[in-house]
């Protein structure tokens, strides 16, 4: 009898909840399942809610502020709090460090950072103040997820509704044994965890970046995408392609080869697609730029 009404229930969940797979184009709902990988809900049907496809959008990794009238969508670091009335996604760096967070990863955990040939710490030449994670190995991956998972939790425990993942494609940029080299499957793998813990938190999660992996990303349970000047190089139909409206679009004040008027007019581009500066500071700093298409 007990097997018969769990049964029951789980048949009536799917069909209230019209569960699908598949997050692109059409309801804004999706169902999840979380992987024995992950503590938190493991192995639990946890339905998330896709980021609306319309409305207004900010991006406020730099500074969180609010708009009167309020907005639709907005994206926050998970060290902030949501936005008031706003779909909520949290910002988590789950590729490198973040620059206050380096004793965290030192010590005892720096065989969870990246080295090169010389057995020296590898860091970002963009964020200079940022080491890389470096995922080769289960062990490394799980204890990895061990300390970020908190974060990742932290952000369902703060009110927001989904979280994206920064700096995916560490494995395009660190090619080189020598001096250090992320492979593209253990890159993945480390996703798929994240992914696992979210949706057992019941947060939706979106793929950062990394054009050349929607399919996988899509194939490993993402059910959105957040892209950074995808029209400045021409690569917004990798994400719209296979996330569908599915997509949060941010393009810079300082990366604009045709023009902001152009990206809009791009029948590729994300309906949420948005110009910020690239520092993301507030209204209130005179480098401050937002334009939504």
């Amino acid at each position: 009898m007990p097997q018969l009404i769990v049964a029951v229930l789980v048949a009536l969940t799917l069909s209230a909840c019209g569960a699908t797979a598949d997050p692109g184009p059409g309801p804004d709902t999706a169902s999840a399942t979380a992987g024995s990988g992950s503590d938190a809900g493991a192995g639990a049907d946890a339905a998330v809610t896709l980021p609306p496809t319309s409305g207004t959008f900010d991006y406020q990794l730099g500074t969180a502020y609010e708009v009167d009238g309020g907005l639709d969508v907005v994206v926050r670091d998970a060290t902030a709090e949501p936005a008031d009335g706003a779909y909520g996604v949290c910002y988590v760096n789950g590729f490198q460090t973040q620059p206050d967070q380096a004793d965290l990863w030192l010590g005892d955990n720096e065989d969870l950072l990246l080295h090169d040939a010389a057995g020296e710490l590898v860091v970002d030449p963009d964020w200079p103040d940022e080491y890389v994670l470096d995922p080769s190995t289960e062990e490394r991956r799980d204890r990895i997820v061990d300390l970020l998972g908190p974060v990742i939790t932290g952000c369902a425990d703060a009110g927001f509704s989904a979280v994206e993942i920064d700096n995916l494609d560490t494995w395009t940029r660190f090619t080189d044994a020598g001096t250090g080299l992320i492979e593209k499957d253990a890159a993945l793998a480390l996703a798929s965890a994240y992914i696992d813990l979210a949706h057992g938190a019941g947060l939706a999660i979106g793929q950062k970046n990394a054009a050349e992996a929607t399919t996988d990303g899509h194939e490993l349970g993402f059910d959105f995408a957040v892209t950074e000047e995808c029209g400045a190089y021409a690569e917004c139909g990798e994400y719209t392609g296979v996330y569908g409206e599915h997509v949060l679009q941010i393009e810079y004040t300082d990366n604009l080869p045709g023009g902001f008027d152009a990206v809009c007019a791009d029948p590729d581009r994300a309906p949420l697609t948005i110009l910020r500066d690239r520092d993301l500071v507030g209204p209130d700093d005179e480098a401050y730029a937002y334009e939504q298409c």
